[in-house]
């Protein structure tokens, strides 16, 4: 795989600011969403973000997966719990999200490596 996830993240967050200057109340509107969407609730956002991951695996969202895969280990996420979520996205998505998971289990790797560097 070629992909840098830690670095595509961080390019995703370049973009995702560029596009909050040309679409300002659009992507407020979307960072407010994101913001309640993933708060603490009856369900943890730990929980959420591994929702999200196994939903961006389903949907093969490459920018989706290095952000759920990061904001999850970020949320506490372990690495059992984040491949058992790439599990049922393969029960839910079929061979496609078998391909995508392998990406978000790349994307798991390089970001925990990136941690022990750090």
């Amino acid at each position: 795989m070629n992909k840098n996830y830690p670095e595509y993240y961080k390019q995703l967050q370049t973009l995702m600011q560029q596009l909050s200057t040309e679409l300002p109340g659009t992507m407020k509107g979307f960072g407010q969403l994101h913001h309640e969407a993933t708060a603490e609730g009856s369900l943890s956002t730990k929980i959420k973000e591994l929702i999200s991951l196994g939903i961006a695996i389903t949907v093969r969202c490459d920018g989706c997966i290095a952000y759920h895969v990061h904001d999850a280990l970020q949320a506490g996420a372990t690495k059992v719990e984040i491949v058992e979520t790439i599990g049922v996205a393969v029960l839910m998505g079929g061979g496609p999200a078998a391909m995508y998971g392998s990406e978000a289990l790349e994307a798991l790797n390089q970001f925990e490596q990136l941690e022990v560097a750090d």
